[in-house]
């Protein structure tokens, strides 16, 4: 009788186990994706003020002469191919990440723009400078993440580009 609990037990934890370590290769495959989609349209870099996001003074995040604030072509083309997938980048300000670009969605059905990365792990790990991979609760819903600085060319954090995949409908 333990014996067939045991190999029961194993059936069942095993695919939650398969499907955590695909969605993390998925994660940093589509990180790769992301961060290649943005390094073609040049560096990095912040340039002036904008209050087209939440009538709030951000500033406008660049790569090469592409403006990012509120032009959502990269991330969706992230998401096109998975539904479960989506990206935001980040802008440094005042303390804090901002979303200006993202495939994420409200409960009220609107882009997340505007909204600010949590204080957690992946929070932490930015503010030292370093990239964070793991599950995070982003507005109420469990996703696979990964989070790395945007750097200028200085090598200053000056955003956050993010991949997370869904992990339950």
């Amino acid at each position: 009788m333990k014996k067939v609990f045991i190999i029961l037990l194993i059936t069942i934890i095993m695919p939650t186990l398969t499907n955590a370590e695909t969605s993390a290769e998925l994660v940093k495959k589509t990180m790769s994706i992301l961060k290649e989609k943005t390094a073609k349209l040049g560096a990095p870099k912040l340039e002036g003020i904008s209050t087209e996001i939440a009538d709030r003074p951000l500033p406008i995040l660049k790569f090469g002469d592409t403006k990012i604030n509120t032009n959502n072509t990269i991330v969706d083309e992230i998401k096109s191919g998975n539904d479960r997938m989506s990206a935001t980048l980040f802008v440094a300000h005042n303390g804090e990440y901002i979303r200006i670009s993202t495939s994420v969605y409200t409960i009220d059905n609107k882009r997340a723009i505007g909204t600010k990365l949590a204080k957690n792990a992946a929070f932490e790990a930015i503010e030292k400078g370093e990239s964070f991979y793991g599950e995070v609760d982003i507005l109420g819903l469990s996703y696979q993440t990964g989070y790395e600085p945007i750097r200028n060319s200085k090598g200053e954090t000056i955003g956050v580009y993010f991949v997370g995949y869904k992990l339950k409908y």
